[in-house]
């Protein structure tokens, strides 16, 4: 055999085209057998394409170790060079686990799906009755003018006898002039007369009850009873389902009085604040201001007082308060031992864990500690330091009411955000330490009222109601003296 190869090899290396020398070589294989191997180079290939090789046989190798490495994984061997006994059982409980947590967070993303559809779909059958409705009214017929009613004599020359030189009152009353045109050559529309130079007003008297005793509409007292909402309007879009909207009841230049600022609380980022000239241009959408917060603001307990906003910042215990006139952060403070980010929240969520508001008395905080067990504190807080001035700690559970908020430093909760017709259930006296329970009727007109807070300078509730803006009358009892 070994002949045979040498003169095969002989006469290759004759052969005028081989220029190089043939190479042999002899070894066992993994059998044990003899094998004879040598190499000629090809006279027409200068190259011959990759197939195996040292490289691939080494891949072949580890392809090969690690199949025996995976089925003794899968067999539960505990036995594989360098891993320790019961890391596989680690290593099992950890990818378990982490099945686990992506189950859930799919699960959540889900739900939050769900959610979300089940409001579009209320939006969308809410578009088609709107639309029902304007179909409706456009193809209702308008209804016809009455003529007016002929002026009686003796009504006009008992009017006309009246003392007093040039238009008498009730002629000056007629001819006030429109907000919409030159005042001084044209009148409304609405009280346009002609030649007779008189019309007839028809008054419809109404009564009004006295103010009784025990009744005080424009000084402290105990809630007696909270009127009707009114809309004032509704938000654009899904940012505005949950939102604050606030007046500074002792407000600061460059922003006068009627200021009314609104911020939109649903978002990753809630960071702008728009401002209103007056509640007219917040109605028609018309901000006349825009800043951006220098941090982010957690759910709707944030409120304007004496030139700036104070607001408990995202993911924390801090407290913020943003000057309004020079657009920066005026002060901050942690509010001490107060849960945050879902700790002890209102019953609707939204992270409500801090719930800043102003009344008579000044500034405050609603909340709950570990201490307290999730039952509510209230905390009076100095408005330039938002350091703790005096706390009290109640006897109900943050988590079973709804919305809160404070009157002439009295605390008053909100039994449901959802129930169209609820109460407001509990009321706490600061002054005296003592609570009781309420039957106060509240109204949730949209169903979803993730905002209730006192206005000082208008002496309404201020709501925010599954994207409506509105507010509440109030009345309140006169205060007993000591």
């Amino acid at each position: 055999m070994f002949a045979l190869l040498s003169f095969c090899l002989c006469g290759l290396l004759m052969r005028g085209e081989a220029q190089d020398r043939a190479t042999l070589w002899r070894g066992n294989d993994r059998g044990g057998r003899c094998h004879y191997t040598f190499t000629v180079p090809s006279p027409v290939e200068s190259s011959c394409p990759q197939i195996g090789g040292p490289e691939v046989e080494g891949l072949k190798a580890r392809l090969n170790l690690l199949e025996v490495l995976v089925s003794q994984l899968s067999a539960g061997d505990s036995r594989l060079p360098g891993v320790q006994q019961g890391s596989g059982a680690r290593v099992q409980s950890e990818l378990q686990e982490a099945l686990n947590r992506a189950v859930g967070e799919r699960n959540l993303l889900q739900s939050e799906k769900e959610h979300l559809e089940r409001e579009l779909n209320g939006l969308q059958l809410r578009m088609e009755e709107m639309r029902r409705e304007t179909e409706r009214l456009r193809n209702k017929p308008c209804p016809q003018q009455t003529p007016m009613v002929p002026p009686s004599p003796t009504l006009q020359d008992r009017v006309s006898k009246r003392p007093g030189s040039g238009l008498n009152p009730m002629s000056r009353l007629m001819t006030r002039p429109s907000r919409q045109e030159d005042s001084s050559n044209l009148r409304d529309s609405a009280w346009q007369y002609g030649a007779p130079g008189f019309q007839e007003l028809k008054a419809a008297v109404t009564e009004v009850p006295a103010p009784g005793g025990n009744e005080d509409n424009t000084g402290c007292g105990e809630l007696l009873s909270v009127g009707e909402p009114v809309t004032h309007r509704k938000a654009d879009n899904i940012a505005g389902k949950y939102g604050i909207w606030m007046q500074d009841p002792e407000a600061v230049s460059p922003y006068g009085p009627n200021m009314l600022w609104r911020i939109d609380a649903i978002g990753a980022e809630v960071k702008q604040m728009f401002g209103y000239e007056d509640l007219e241009q917040l109605s028609k959408g018309f901000p006349s201001k825009v800043l951006l917060l220098p941090e982010l603001l957690e759910s709707t307990g944030a409120t304007v007082y004496r030139g700036s906003l104070y607001y408990q910042r995202r993911n924390s215990r801090t407290l913020i308060r943003y000057d309004l006139a020079s657009e920066s952060v005026a002060a901050r403070r942690e509010l001490p031992h107060a849960g945050f980010h879902g700790q002890f929240p209102y019953s609707w969520g939204g992270y409500t864990d801090i719930d800043l508001s102003v009344d008579e008395n000044g500034l405050w905080a609603v909340y709950s500690t570990n201490k307290a067990k999730g039952a509510i504190v209230i905390s009076q807080l100095d408005p330039e330091s938002l350091g703790v001035k005096k706390s009290w700690e109640t006897n109900i559970r943050k988590n079973s009411v709804a919305n809160s908020f404070i009157i002439c430093g009295k605390l008053y909760t909100v039994a449901s955000y959802a129930s169209r017709e609820t109460t407001i259930n509990y009321m706490y006296d600061t002054e005296t330490s003592q609570g009781k329970n309420l039957a106060i009727p509240f109204k949730n007109k949209y169903g979803y009222n993730s905002m209730i807070d006192y206005s000082l300078a208008q002496r309404k509730l201020f709501g925010w109601d599954n994207f409506h803006i509105v507010s509440y009358d109030v009345r309140l009892g006169r205060q007993q003296a000591n």
